[in-house]
């Protein structure tokens, strides 16, 4: 259990693509509205807006964030040459003079890699003292069908570090659907997360508005890293990362509103509009799956003999000529590629829109790569005859095996 659920939370941190996740500043006030304690401050997306949010909170005693998806900020550069994506600072002028080399640059952490994100906003926060900083996450645990809580009184670090060399330090909690977080549950959290007993009643109270955030916003994970106490006993979340699941945002229009598209791929934002599950990989041959589960069987499959995939696409159950189409452009954009599997099993989906826009999609890109399509289900003849009598030099296979192993052979990896 334990091992999953600090997987769980590394992905749901790391994987932005597949869940809506917000900008610190947001999550902070989406959780106050739950009556959560954070420290006070101010989101700009100018400098002269940091140097007004500064002496909007009238402190010597500040912080500045950059504000971009990814974690590991204070350790991370920019490419303005500044190093470090959260700063102690004393004054408005060193707000703005910092907010300048931060804003519109981009911030290069582990998790981003070498092409960083872009800060499309600083958030300015009064600096307050922490004599315990604490990590607490609620997840859903697919085992129990319940919701978990992750607990450690060693935060402010990363989490995958303590569960790897310290795992006796991260416990797990299961949270009963009815009931929620009673305060007798609430109170054993608080006692594992290292808290005073004059900290308990504050703690308990603020773990009960985490989990109704969690619950009433269709959260996929609610992660507080660190939630501190002060030396006067008072309970801060200091830093707050949430997550949202996509199938709900006809239910959440107000969080769905602040998605930041700056901060995802260009590609993966188009194909959202057209209903495809796109993600880029670093491979040359392209996948247009339909199934989520069968798009990582593809993937597997194709590793197995020898090839590496160059995208994940599940087009699901709604392709149409004109998704199928479009999901070919998506990954010809892509000029590694020199290869393409289109794998469907026709259920919901009929093989033959899937023949259709495949053969549009080739005459529209005057393709001259190799496609190699294994179709199976719904309206398959129809689908084989479409691609037989098109002229083009299609692949057709009815097992996946031969079908994955034919298009490894035709797109082979550069060297």
């Amino acid at each position: 259990m334990l091992s999953r659920s600090i997987a769980r939370v590394s992905r749901a941190a790391a994987q932005q693509k597949r869940f809506l996740s917000l900008h610190e500043y947001r999550s902070a006030a989406l959780l106050q509205q739950y009556g959560v304690p954070i420290p006070r401050g101010f989101a700009a997306t100018t400098p002269e807006g940091a140097f007004e949010a500064a002496e909007k909170l009238g402190t010597s005693e500040l912080v500045i964030k950059a504000q971009a998806l990814t974690g590991g900020r204070g350790k991370g550069h920019f490419d303005s040459g500044l190093q470090g994506g959260v700063k102690l600072i004393s004054s408005a002028q060193e707000a703005k003079d910092l907010a300048q080399q931060m804003l519109g640059h981009k911030i290069i952490t582990k998790q981003t890699g070498a092409a960083g994100k872009e800060v499309t906003a600083v958030y300015i926060v009064e600096r307050r003292d922490a004599a315990t900083e604490a990590y607490l996450a609620i997840l859903m645990d697919r085992a129990s069908q319940t919701p978990i809580i992750v607990a450690s009184a060693q935060g402010g670090m990363d989490i995958e570090g303590v569960a790897a060399e310290n795992p006796d330090a991260i416990k797990t909690f299961q949270v009963p659907l009815k009931e929620g977080v009673s305060d007798d549950l609430g109170a054993q959290i608080a006692n594992v997360l290292g808290f005073t007993q004059e900290a308990i009643p504050e703690a308990v109270k603020t773990i009960q508005g985490l989990y109704q955030c969690f619950i009433d916003r269709d959260c996929t994970q609610v992660e507080i890293n660190p939630l501190s106490e002060t030396p006067d006993h008072k309970v801060l979340a200091m830093d707050a990362k949430l997550g949202f699941d996509d199938n709900a945002e006809f239910r959440q229009e107000e969080v769905f509103s602040w998605r930041d598209t700056t901060q995802e791929d260009p590609q993966e934002v188009e194909a959202s509009k057209y209903g495809l599950n796109f993600i880029k990989l670093d491979g040359n041959i392209a996948n247009i799956v339909n199934g989520a589960g069968l798009a990582m069987a593809t993937m597997d499959i194709i590793k197995l003999y020898g090839g590496e995939p160059a995208n994940f696409l599940d087009c699901g159950g709604t392709a149409t000529p004109e998704t199928i189409e479009k999901a070919f452009g998506l990954i010809l954009s892509d000029k590694k590629v020199n290869g393409i599997f289109v794998n469907i099993f026709g259920g919901i989906v009929r093989c033959d829109y899937v023949a259709e826009g495949l053969i549009a999609a080739a005459h529209t890109f005057k393709l001259d790569i190799p496609v190699v399509v294994r179709l199976q289900g719904t309206n398959m003849e129809k689908a084989k005859e479409l691609i037989e009598n098109s002229g083009l030099k299609l692949y057709a296979f009815e097992e996946l095996d031969p079908a994955a192993e034919k298009i490894v052979q035709l797109a082979p990896k550069s060297a």
